[in-house]
């Protein structure tokens, strides 16, 4: 992968950022998207931004390669404190675990003026992502699930539409992907399926603990999550 040519994953997610952007990508590691959207036309500016020194100095190295520095800003910086207000109109996040993207977005609330798209690519966790989306009012208007050398990816497209009120999804679509239970592709049916089998092995190995009120819970939860794939994949 380099600026040239990217990861099935990141091609992804930069098929979803809007044509004449102004990009933010936040834990831009070697900057490969933001490089990759400058040179072909997708992001008309972007800034780069990276918390680690190593990634940072990587990221700097290759947006000097690749003669954009009057184009890519690279910032060391966390999360979304490397933006002013209204300096970015989309934002990608992509390569980090659910948990970790919605606390970047919710700690930075206020750098989201004027940022119209979120492109957002969790490694695990989607559903901590769908959840902040409706709670915070930001409207799922695309998904994807793809799988790239054995793992399987989501990415999450969620715009600003209107005032941004929250909204409630059904328990399946916040777990699942209300795009994704629609299409049901095959990466889509192999992680569930996956998902499903290891809850059940869960569920067996508590079958032979000593039952208290919080395993109880659990095997509820569990319980409820596998009737809800269940329910979806037949």
């Amino acid at each position: 992968m380099n600026s040239e040519k990217l990861s099935k994953r990141l091609a992804a997610v930069a098929a979803y950022i809007p044509k004449q952007a102004r990009l933010a990508d936040i834990g831009s590691d070697h900057a490969y998207l933001p490089c990759y959207c400058v040179k072909n036309g997708i992001a008309d500016r972007a800034i780069a931004g990276e918390v680690v020194e190593g990634p940072y100095r990587s990221a700097l190295n290759r947006v000097e390669k690749a003669g954009l520095k009057h184009k890519i800003a690279v910032r060391k910086g966390n999360g979304l404190e490397v933006l002013s207000p209204q300096e970015a109109d989309c934002i990608t996040i992509a390569g980090m675990g659910g948990s970790l993207i919605t606390s970047i977005l919710e700690r930075g609330k206020a750098k989201l003026s004027g940022v119209k798209r979120l492109v957002l690519q969790p490694n695990v966790g989607a559903v901590f992502v769908r959840r902040w989306c409706a709670e915070n009012g930001w409207q799922i208007v695309h998904e994807e699930i793809l799988e790239e050398d054995g793992k399987i990816y989501e990415i999450i497209v969620a715009d600003a539409v209107g005032e941004r009120r929250p909204y409630q999804l059904p328990a399946a679509e916040l777990l699942m992907g209300p795009f994704l239970i629609k299409e049901k592709n095959q990466a889509f049916r192999k992680k569930w399926t996956a998902e499903k089998r290891k809850w059940q092995h869960i569920l067996e190995s508590m079958s032979e603990a000593h039952t208290n009120a919080e395993l109880a819970d659990k095997k509820k939860e569990l319980l409820h999550a596998i009737s809800l794939v269940e329910e979806v994949l037949q």
